[in-house]
């Protein structure tokens, strides 16, 4: 098995929109969305990886994605291996293995399915392989997440009541990320605050939404009547939507609803500017965020399975 990187060459573009593996249950991207991401220069040749057999057939595809600005890649998009190529988790393995290598880092891959995946067999069973070929190439930790979404087909959330909303210095904002950190239900902030003190992953979290395409000037403090600082609110966006970004409650004043009114001023921030979608993700584990989706109106529209490699230390 020979694994490689696409090239310019019109003939590696046409491999690349064509998908090896027919019949595959994981969703896959079409070749319309492929060659826009191409374009856009989220998808490159260098990124797009091939495991052929020993006749120089493709039978195996990796799509890594990145923003259009990226030095290197940022996730895995799609991975497709073919059924005549012999024992998918093997190719799959070596076909990362190879990328990962080229690229000096192993990003993270995500796997969108639908709700209830589990049940249909076959598609359980797709996932299983990738699963064993990402844990042989270093992705051995896995996250499963809901993404959600708001539409204006829903109602707008009722606006804030308790609280109130402003502006605030970046070291403001870094005690907030701070404070909001201890107790955090998400599996990402978990693992980091084993390895990293609490102020080095705020600042991490930090510079993650200040690289998005939201502006930084969308971030809003929470306050409750008496001036506390009760929590913080971080609309962000991706290269296709609006998204919810980073909000949370400090934990002497959680499970008390406030969430709701949190996730209220983003909602209805991204409406205020047009938004004809507004996406959200969270750890299946976190069920009082999944609870305020739900209650804000979000509908659940797909699972996000991620591998990625295990925390450091």
């Amino acid at each position: 098995m020979r694994f490689r990187p696409a090239t310019a060459d019109p003939t590696d573009l046409d491999r690349a929109l064509t998908d090896p593996g027919p019949g595959d249950p994981v969703p896959a991207l079409g070749a319309g969305k492929i060659r826009e991401e191409l374009d856009a220069h989220r998808f490159r040749p260098e990124w797009t990886w091939f495991a052929e057999d020993g006749d120089g057939r493709v039978v195996g595809r990796a799509l890594w994605w990145g923003r259009a600005d990226s030095e290197r890649p940022i996730a895995l998009d799609c991975l497709r291996i073919a059924p005549e190529a012999g024992d998918p988790a093997d190719v799959a393995a070596g076909l990362l293995a190879a990328g990962h290598a080229a690229f000096g880092t192993a990003p993270v891959y995500n796997a969108s399915l639908p709700r209830g995946w589990r049940d249909d067999a076959a598609l359980a069973a797709a996932v299983e392989w990738r699963r064993e070929a990402g844990a042989r190439a270093g992705l051995s930790s896995v996250i499963e997440r809901l993404r959600y979404e708001w539409t204006p087909a829903a109602p707008l959330p009722a606006p804030p009541r308790r609280l109130t909303f402003r502006d605030g210095t970046d070291e403001e904002f870094l005690e907030a990320f701070v404070r909001l950190s201890e107790g955090s239900l998400d599996l990402h902030t978990q693992s980091e605050l084993r390895t990293a003190d609490a102020r080095d992953v705020a600042r991490a979290d930090m510079d993650f939404y200040l690289d998005c395409p939201g502006e930084r000037s969308w971030w809003r403090l929470a306050h409750l009547p008496d001036g506390a600082l009760a929590g913080l609110a971080v609309p962000s966006a991706t290269p296709y939507h609006r998204n919810v970004g980073y909000l949370g409650v400090v934990p002497e004043l959680r499970g008390q609803g406030l969430i709701d009114e949190i996730l209220a001023e983003i909602t209805r921030f991204h409406a205020a500017g047009g938004a004809e979608r507004v996406t959200a993700t969270t750890d299946t584990v976190n069920v009082p965020m999944a609870a305020a989706f739900d209650r804000a109106g979000y509908e659940l529209t797909e699972i996000r399975l991620v591998l990625e490699p295990p925390p450091a230390g």
